[in-house]
């Protein structure tokens, strides 16, 4: 019998990437129909675009699934942390394009995976060298989502006002 706790998690963070909710858009409907051209549009002088937000959203999937498994850091497909310049210079086209949104899907797929493997005792664990329990790494995760796909909704309003 699947664990109740955990799969009101797996809830959160369907629903937020995802699945179908009352709130609205998630992230991944949110990059429905994006292109390259449009992904790499700038509110603004030093704002970031769409597609910086999809790849720091896929960095901090990696992060949360390297703490709920222990693994090592340094693993993450591209070099640096965070934050990356996108689209990488000589790179805006199309094809990097779906190359950083597969990055997401695949990251949050591995995420998703380590969150349906988690018991109820781990749950209250804080992993090392986190300030919160394994409960509020994946909450914070699936609230990370939603706060980008905000984001990202307000830049395709402002592309539409340009």
């Amino acid at each position: 019998m699947p664990n109740p706790d955990v799969v009101s998690l797996l809830e959160m963070v369907d629903q937020a990437f995802d699945k179908r909710a009352w709130h609205g858009t998630n992230l991944k409907g949110s990059l429905r129909g994006i292109t390259a051209k449009q992904a790499a549009w700038r509110p603004g002088k030093g704002r970031h675009n769409i597609w910086e937000l999809v790849v720091h959203a896929a960095y901090w999937k990696y992060t949360v699934r390297r703490k709920l498994r222990g693994e090592k850091r340094g693993s993450f497909e591209l070099d640096g942390s965070n934050w990356f310049v996108r689209p990488a210079p000589g790179a805006a086209d199309e094809k990097a394009w779906k190359r950083d949104m597969a990055l997401l899907f695949a990251t949050h797929r591995s995420l998703r995976e380590a969150v349906a493997g988690l018991k109820s005792a781990d749950l209250g664990k804080r992993p090392p060298a986190t300030r919160v329990d394994v409960r509020g790494l994946v909450v914070g995760i699936a609230a990370h989502d939603l706060y980008h796909t905000g984001q990202i909704q307000i830049i395709k309003r402002l592309m539409v006002k340009s």
